[in-house]
């Protein structure tokens, strides 16, 4: 119980200490939850083929540039899908006390520093993928907990 406790109060002194993150997408003033259309639904939690959905889907236009939410250290390369596609790409992301994996980007590197609002990458063609889809990012914690109050 006590070690709870103190993990739970990590988190949120680790949170308090980072802010907010910045707007994932360039031109965007906020980060803004995909809604639900014909290929499910962009909350975390949402159910997805019987299994609920690991993160969040912020929206962003096809070929935008995003940003990166935090200032960290990108890690690696992170592919969502087994198969080749034209969007399984992304990348793992850590810094003060945050461990995220985002997709559908084509990142300008895969190791190396970044600061909150730097470039990132652009985002990957998901219309060609899934047609009628609302085009977005990925964000998924590492440890499978909801980034929603973060973005």
């Amino acid at each position: 119980m006590f070690s709870t406790r103190v993990l739970l109060l990590a988190v949120s002194i680790s949170t308090a200490l980072a802010g907010p993150w910045a707007s994932i997408c360039a031109g965007k003033s906020s980060n803004e939850i995909r809604a639900c259309d014909s290929h499910g639904c962009g909350q975390y939690s949402a159910q997805r083929n019987q299994r609920p959905h690991p993160g969040v889907d912020v929206l962003c236009p096809d070929g935008s540039t995003v940003l990166a939410p935090f200032t960290g250290t990108i890690v690696g390369q992170e592919k969502p899908y087994k198969t080749k596609n034209a969007i399984n790409n992304g990348v793992r992301i850590s810094g003060r006390g945050f461990c995220i994996k985002m997709f559908y980007i084509k990142p300008i590197k895969y190791r190396g520093s970044i600061r909150k609002g730097d470039k990132l990458g652009t985002l990957l063609p998901l219309q060609k993928v899934y047609p009628g889809i609302q085009s977005h990012v990925h964000v998924e914690n590492c440890d499978g907990s909801d980034p929603t109050a973060l973005l």
